[in-house]
């Protein structure tokens, strides 16, 4: 527990005050003013806060009581009617489009990957802001991407085959990217400038141009022999490294190192889903931390192959332009910053009354002081404004909103924290993820409510079959997880996402978003499977890591996606109706195998996850799933699988000791699956039986799962990891 000192009528936590106010002078504001602001806004907002929690019970509460009165698939007309009586859909917009000015050119008009990273973690925080280029050499040769058995095996050393292939894809994307007028790139055997052109020699003597110039966009070094070249496409960079002497350049006809791809274009740096901040020490590390993203601080010691060094974000990169001019292109991802939603309260403050605060608020209040060095009237005379956006905004991901009202409250406590640093209105944009049910029903009049400030929509499987099996808890038993995904739900609702963002004008303004791909060491099957993303005309998609970025950077080359969704078909008249099918089991989808099956799976997952969350912190990891394969596990998967597991219970398919068998009989099995873990604690006693706090977490997840609001985890994983740090 932290100690507190006084502050205005609040109670804060010393972690926290040490943040705000070493910060806050930094800015030049005084501390009394401050925090009286940091207070009004507090015990004006909080009771708003309140009661938009408190229509989250009404609604479901009404919907609960439905279900219960009309068990099973429900009449679609006489449902959405239900549905709208009750205020749980609302009535459309008229036609708009979004009003989001100074929005950063990699959110509002460039496509890439995207990156979402635990902030708590500064190693994994700045490899990620530092995954704004990436060697192409190195994740083909370091992955699956290149067929990893026979002569191609990566092996102990080096593998000149394998390289042979890396180097043979590399001149595929080169020959994409920029074709020559006449030849492939695989015949160079020099690139150097002439005038404003760039000129490759081939093998026969022929001197050949680029099929279109404009592909060439700068380069480094000397104009007859460049040790970079710069080329564009879609708006994206590829830089040829030319290195002669160096171990891969000194074997190539051309001297050709390396190809580094301009890959996450952005990165959400995450307080929520992906960490375990429970109390003001871990929030203060959050803070701080993205502080010093923001004023280029940030710094982390690590040691690699027996060497230590100091990670830093990687400076800006410096070339020459076809004209002559300097150029310079980003060295670092452009970074949002995930809040968490409008749930959970934090002991991290206390208001007048001893309460805890909406954690929510917290997060604005303090991530926006944190990002004021960026800000040109606070950054420009130490420098650092612009680290980050240079259009003078702040980026905000705003999660698990539910319709537009509580859209509208995240925009005026936007307003309010604007009001108390001084800055101009609109400054904070909001991300809106579209992973509730009740948002991807109303998405257009949610867009509406933050018409101002939205720069970002996405959709996301696992938190929004979250909510669809919580909302729908009592209409029946719900199919298997991989039969949800195959329902025509899933598919109409990543469908309405990008059509209404595209009809409120996003384009040009926001980013339109797609989820994560959850297998970070197959990256053969992402690079055959996540063009998709780019087919539905998203502007970005998930990614787990920065050597997934570089690779997924490939498909906006082979596909434009503001091209793709300009030839998207028309939504069908009747979307909402299908986004508002349950995805309830039929006869003979549930037999004994598949509920065991479906049972152990998900049990499995759950401790594998709750395990670490609890006992270490860790908000975020490859957890192995049942057959030992890496899938990354954060709170949303946690919440599908806790509430599959919860329904499945609710009407009987499954009973309480089957829950205890599964998942007793599992802890051996993530127990072995952790044994290289020296920080590791079984999830049962010595004896067998004895459940750690951990295990008892996990099985509350489930068996408690009904109740949780909205079918959120964070409650009980809070308060469980409360317990384990106190026990520490």
């Amino acid at each position: 527990m932290s100690n507190y000192a006084s502050r205005a009528d609040l109670q804060v936590a010393l972690p926290i005050i040490e943040f705000a106010e070493q910060t806050a002078e930094r800015h030049g504001f005084g501390l009394e003013q401050f925090w009286a602001g940091v207070s009004a806004i507090v015990h004006d907002l909080a009771p708003k806060n309140a009661e938009l929690l408190a229509e989250r019970d009404r609604l479901q509460q009404q919907i609960d009581d439905w279900h219960r009165e009309h068990p099973g698939k429900p009449d679609a007309r006489t449902y959405r009617e239900f549905l709208e009586r009750i205020g749980y859909l609302r009535p459309e917009p008229a036609g708009f489009s979004i009003d989001t000015t100074r929005v950063d050119p990699e959110i509002a008009t460039l496509a890439g990957p995207q990156l979402v990273v635990p902030l708590l973690n500064a190693r994994f925080a700045l490899n990620a802001v530092n995954s704004r280029w990436g060697s192409l050499y190195d994740a083909l040769y370091g992955t699956d991407a290149i067929d990893q058995s026979g002569e191609l095996a990566p092996g102990k050393g080096y593998n000149a085959a394998r390289g042979a292939k890396v180097i043979e894809r590399g001149r595929e994307l080169l020959d994409l990217v920029a074709p020559l007028s006449e030849g492939s790139h695989e015949q160079a055997t020099l690139y150097s400038v002439e005038g404003d052109e760039l000129v490759v020699s081939l093998h026969g003597g022929a001197k050949v141009r680029l099929a279109d110039p404009a592909g060439f966009a700068g380069y480094r070094g000397d104009a007859a022999s460049p040790s970079a070249v710069l080329l564009v496409h879609h708006g994206l960079h590829v830089e040829i490294v030319v290195d002669a002497n160096a171990p891969i350049g000194e074997t190539d006809d051309a001297g050709v190192q390396d190809l580094l791809i301009e890959s996450a274009l952005t990165t959400i740096m995450d307080l929520e889903d992906s960490v375990a901040a429970v109390d003001a020490d871990d929030k203060s590390l959050g803070y701080r931390n993205w502080r010093g993203l923001m004023d280029g601080t940030l710094e982390e010691r690590v040691e690699k192959n027996g060497r230590v060094f100091t990670r830093a974000a990687n400076p800006d990169r410096e070339y020459t332009a076809p004209n002559g001019e300097a150029i310079v292109l980003l060295g670092r991802s452009t970074l949002f910053i995930r809040n968490v939603g409008h749930l959970m309260r934090t002991d991290a403050v206390l208001d007048r009354d001893g309460e805890w605060v909406p954690e929510g608020m917290l997060d604005a209040i303090m991530t926006v002081l944190g990002s004021l060095a960026d800000l040109p009237q606070f950054g420009a005379a130490s420098g650092t404004a612009g680290r980050n956006s240079r259009t003078g905004s702040i980026y905000i991901v705003k999660p698990k909103m539910h319709g537009p009202d509580e859209v509208a409250f995240a925009s005026e406590l936007f307003t309010r924290v604007e009001a108390l640093y001084g800055l101009p209105s609109n400054t904070v944009k909001i991300g809106i993820m579209d992973e509730e049910r009740r948002t991807s029903a109303n998405l257009a009049a949610c867009i509406e409510a933050a018409r101002d400030r939205v720069v970002f929509i996405n959709t996301g499987f696992l938190d929004r079959t979250g909510d669809e099996i919580h909302t729908s808890m009592h209409a029946g038993p719900m199919l298997p997880k991989a039969g949800i995904r195959t329902r025509p739900w899933l598919g109409i609702y990543e469908q309405r996402n990008v059509a209404i963002g595209v009809d409120c004008g996003l384009d040009g303004r926001a980013q339109i978003g797609k989820g994560m791909w959850a297998m970070p060491d197959l990256m053969h099957d992402m690079l055959e499977q996540k063009i998709g993303h780019v087919r539905a005309g998203a502007s970005t998609a998930w990614v787990p890591s920065p050597t997934a970025a570089t690779l997924h950077a490939l498909h906006y080359h082979q596909l434009d996606a503001f091209e793709a969704r300009r030839s998207l078909p028309a939504l069908p008249a009747d979307s909402l109706d299908t986004l508002l099918e349950i995805p309830l089991a039929g006869e003979g989808d549930l037999t004994p195998e598949i509920v065991q099956t479906e049972v152990d799976n998900n049990a499995q997952s759950i401790l594998g996850y709750v395990v670490r969350w609890i006992d270490q912190g860790v908000g975020c990891s490859k957890v192995p799933d049942i057959h030992d394969v890496a899938l990354m596990e954060d709170r949303a998967t946690l919440r599908i699988s806790a509430q599959l597991l919860a329904n499945w219970l609710a009407h009987g398919v499954i009973d309480i000791a089957q829950v205890d068998e599964s998942l007793r009989r599992l802890s051996a099995v993530v127990d072995e699956q952790n044994a290289g873990d020296p920080l590791y604690e079984k999830l049962l006693g010595a004896d067998g039986a004895t459940a750690g706090i951990a295990f008892e977490a996990a099985r509350r997840m489930i068996v408690e799962g009904a109740a949780q609001p909205n079918g959120y985890t964070e409650p009980l994983l809070h308060e469980q990891r409360k317990v384990k740090k106190a026990a520490q």
